[in-house]
């Protein structure tokens, strides 16, 4: 079946045959239609299936038209980042128990760019991670915030000098989104 705005040559991508068994009339899929395609093209590899709430997270960092759903392009482009993230960890996950510590976790941001303080890496570890181990979902839910919050902080830093304004309304949004 072909959807508005898709071309013929998504037929010939695998992704799109676990996108468009799950995707409806209007080629868009929500966060359980999006957990079901990513447990059926597993993509998690042999990391356990993403939760509802990490599918909502990855809809809402690619939500661009803010309908809460996810078109093809859009799940493709997800993929992709899916799969940087999943490399990312699996070279963190040294033992392959699925898990990775403090430290490792550390490592992996920095390696892509997030460079955080204490601080903010024990909070982060004490939001996502279980006896002092984040899984794979974890680590998932984590990037997404990550990235979410540093580009609305950039589109704030007008000045780049690492300090952005944000009105209170502002803030509410951007964190809440997350």
């Amino acid at each position: 079946m072909a959807y508005p705005g898709y071309g013929a040559a998504q037929g010939a991508d695998p992704l799109y045959g676990y996108f468009s068994a799950v995707a409806g009339q209007d080629g868009q899929i929500s966060a359980d239609e999006l957990q079901r395609c990513l447990t059926q093209s597993g993509i998690a590899g042999s990391y356990k299936p993403f939760s509802l709430e990490t599918c909502r997270l990855m809809i809402s960092m690619l939500d661009r038209d803010m309908s809460g759903t996810m078109g093809f392009h859009e799940f493709k482009e997800l993929s992709q980042v899916l799969n940087g993230w999943k490399a990312t960890f699996s070279s963190y996950d040294r033992d392959r128990s699925g898990t990775v510590e403090g430290p490792e976790l550390q490592h992996a941001l920095s390696s892509m760019g997030f460079n955080l303080s204490p601080q903010a890496m024990n909070i982060i570890m004490k939001r996502n991670s279980t006896q002092g181990r984040i899984a794979f979902d974890d680590f998932i839910t984590c990037c997404i915030r990550l990235q979410a919050l540093t580009d609305q902080f950039r589109r704030r830093d007008t000045t780049q000098t690492g300090a952005a304004t944000f009105q209170y309304d502002d803030f509410i949004q951007v964190t809440m989104s997350l």
